[in-house]
């Protein structure tokens, strides 16, 4: 899926601010290309619930962070492209 061609400039923006507000959080972790992928992918699968907020946005990338730090850094997350679920848009 093309992001660009998804979603209007608004969501884009949304979504880029969530990302760096959630990453702002990571510490030494912050610059880490598995951590920022992980929650961009958190808050893409938000945009794709049709929640396109920034703050619902920013919560869903909040989110993200805390497990990242929880999970003791980017080391043990899922990996987007050898973890299924990742990404995967789940409905309720």
């Amino acid at each position: 899926m093309i992001i660009t061609e998804s979603f209007d400039r608004r969501t884009l923006a949304a979504m880029e601010v969530a990302l760096d507000r959630a990453c702002e959080g990571l510490g030494g972790a912050r610059e880490q290309h598995d951590a920022r992928r992980y929650i961009a992918s958190r808050i893409l699968e938000c945009a794709l619930r049709g929640e396109r907020t920034r703050d619902a946005l920013t919560e869903a990338g909040r989110a993200a962070a805390m497990q990242v730090l929880v999970l003791d850094g980017a080391s043990r997350l899922p990996d987007a492209a050898t973890d299924p679920n990742v990404g995967r848009v789940q409905s309720h």
